[in-house]
């Protein structure tokens, strides 16, 4: 592991840091090297090498600006791990040498109800976003982890176990907690059957974390190529949503379903899949709006939530969760000057599951 001195670190608190990484510079451009100042540390700010970062959907939905607020230039990545090797003077979390991660999140409040009750992604007065965000302090934009290093104040900083694969653990960040978070929220266990809709990033780490908490769980899917699959990475069953047969043999059989898929499609064939009361949770970002049949819910007592990653401690929670139980992401490392290609392939659906960035190719 990297080292430090503490002269080290107290002499680069009040220097800028040049940073190397990917950008888009506009909606239609592709990524391409872009140096960059990263902030001067601050007495409790953690310096982070990145060593691997995973390839989110949401990056796409970003570059391309499909949510209407993108920034640029622009430099993705939200599912970070690394090294520490410098901290600010009252940094008492970490030390040089550590390993750590960085999700989604960098900054909030801390003061709010949603913040104290540890719901940072939530916060009431504006969750800053590890990308295209705009930093409270500084009102400098947020850059994310296709760079070769990262500023984090520490409280947004996580740890991270030796046990597990560094490569594997990345993804976590983003899709571990982002499947994770419902799951526990509406506390799936033992006697419920849970439905994971799409295998994706999301949904192949939707399948572990159901399975492993013991639920009964059954993969929904338009592709039944996709089948063999999903039983291997856990999946008692599987259905194929398009023949209206499977559709009509499960209606009302589920307690919970986690929807995963961030392009358009019909949730109602989905509601009319939960038992009275049963929950639908909604992960995906797709800026389209959708047709739901509200009377239907009413008349069946169903409900339809969505969920937003999860808050710093309970990303934690689930960072030792994944280390105690050898639960990591099955990914592919690529290197970084073939991540416009990667963009494309995970359009396209080729990719099981989740793209990593290996940084030293930077």
């Amino acid at each position: 592991m990297l080292e430090t001195s503490a002269i080290d670190i107290k002499e680069v608190i009040s220097e800028t840091l040049p940073t190397r990484a990917y950008a888009a510079q506009s909606s239609t451009s592709q990524l391409e090297p872009w140096n960059f100042e990263r902030r001067a540390l601050r007495p409790r700010d953690v310096l982070i090498e990145i060593r691997y970062c995973g390839v989110c959907h949401t990056d796409i939905h970003f570059l391309k600006n499909d949510l209407g607020f993108s920034v640029y230039p622009l430099v993705p990545g939200h599912e970070i791990v690394g090294i520490v090797t410098r901290i600010g003077d009252q940094v008492k979390k970490f030390g040089a040498g550590d390993i750590v991660g960085v999700g989604c999140l960098v900054e909030s409040c801390r003061t709010c109800a949603n913040c104290m009750e540890g719901e940072e992604q939530y916060c009431l007065n504006g969750a800053v976003y590890t990308y295209n965000g705009i930093e409270k302090e500084t009102g400098n934009n947020t850059y994310g982890g296709y760079s070769d290093q990262i500023v984090v104040n520490e409280d947004f900083v996580l740890k991270v176990s030796d046990k597990l694969p560094l490569d594997k653990v990345a993804p976590l960040l983003c899709a571990g907690i982002t499947t994770y978070s419902p799951l526990r929220r509406w506390n799936i266990g033992k006697n419920h059957r849970v439905a994971i809709i799409g295998l994706g990033g999301l949904g192949h780490m939707a399948i572990k974390f159901a399975r492993s908490f013991g639920a009964e769980v059954t993969l929904l899917s338009t592709s039944p190529s996709k089948e063999q699959d999903a039983l291997a990475l856990g999946a008692h069953k599987f259905a194929v949503t398009t023949d209206e047969a499977e559709v009509q043999k499960l209606a009302g059989y589920f307690d919970f379903i986690l929807d995963t898929i961030s392009s358009q499609h019909d949730l109602n064939v989905y509601l009319g899949m939960l038992k009275t009361h049963g929950s639908l949770v909604y992960l995906g970002i797709d800026p389209a709006p959708s047709q739901i049949a509200l009377v239907s819910m009413v008349f069946s007592g169903k409900n339809l939530a969505g969920s937003l990653i999860g808050g710093i401690a309970e990303t934690q929670e689930m960072l030792d969760y994944c280390a105690e139980h050898n639960i990591t992401s099955d990914v592919e490392l690529i290197d970084i000057k073939d991540i416009n290609q990667a963009y494309v392939r995970m359009v396209n659906k080729d990719v099981k599951y989740r793209f990593v960035i290996d940084m030293a190719s930077l």
